[in-house]
């Protein structure tokens, strides 16, 4: 990889990690077009630059992470699912689906329709919670294993939280920002995680493309975030159903995949 490499797949990343299309989906598919190599160090890239957009996270909302133990306590309930599923399954997880097109768009395409019709039969009640602090820690452990199921490339975390938490009565900007919340621990533990695991593969220069990725991923991030919440005032969810579907069929049509 080069720096316009390193910058494009972090841009990506940032832009795409809260939004309900798969930032995992979208690294894949943008190494595909750049010709990148799928080596364990660009598999390893692809997940440690999420910690950009963990820090945008942190910045934005860092007040509930650190000093309300009511929030924390659900948060790490909602992240214990996926601490399960992805300790048990990371090997095959990283050696057949990281870098997988196929399982990508298909999970791309399968998901957009999911949403779409989601959206399409969803009518927010007036009952709908309206804070974290109020969610049961029963259904925290629920959006957790929604969540757990984005362990496949091209799911989308935040579309699988989302999705649950509205199915529980939660209402769009609660589960949103639980979804943000929940990012944190979930993204921090896979980036210590793979690094950990992947370390023997790390040159300095690799380093140095960490850093540079992890602040592009940062930036991208936060102006992402702040679009999202500002979107969600008077949309759903319906256009980001539409183009993973369109994406899907563009890699299929055109790029033939």
């Amino acid at each position: 990889m080069n720096l316009f490499d390193i910058l494009i797949l972090s841009i990506v990343e940032g832009i795409t990690e809260f939004l309900p299309v798969s930032s995992t989906g979208h690294l894949i598919l943008t190494t595909f077009v750049l010709g990148i190599k799928q080596t364990d160090f660009v598999k390893c890239f692809e997940i440690a630059i999420q910690l950009g957009a963990i820090l945008s996270i942190v910045v934005l909302y860092g007040r509930s992470l650190f000093i309300d133990i009511r929030v924390i306590k659900r948060i790490l309930v909602a992240f214990i699912p996926t601490a399960i599923m992805g300790a048990i399954f990371y090997k095959i997880i990283k050696t057949f689906f990281m870098g997988n097109c196929k399982i990508v768009l298909w999970s791309l395409f399968l998901g957009g329709i999911i949403l779409i019709l989601f959206e399409l039969r969803y009518k927010e009640k007036n009952g709908s919670l309206t804070d974290i602090r109020a969610m049961s820690y029963t259904q925290a452990l629920i959006i957790g294993l929604f969540q757990s199921v984005a362990l496949i490339p091209g799911v989308s975390r935040a579309a699988a939280t989302i999705i649950g938490g509205l199915s529980l009565g939660l209402r769009r900007q609660t589960i949103v920002e639980f979804s943000f919340l929940l990012a944190v621990p979930t993204m921090l533990a896979a980036t210590v995680f793979d690094v950990w695991k992947n370390y023997s593969v790390f040159t300095q220069a690799h380093f140095v493309f960490l850093l540079i990725g992890t602040a592009a991923s940062f930036i991208a991030a936060l102006v992402s975030v702040k679009f999202l919440v500002g979107f969600l005032k008077k949309h759903n969810f319906v256009v980001f159903g539409v183009y993973r579907m369109l994406i899907a069929l563009l890699f299929w049509l055109i790029v033939k995949i």
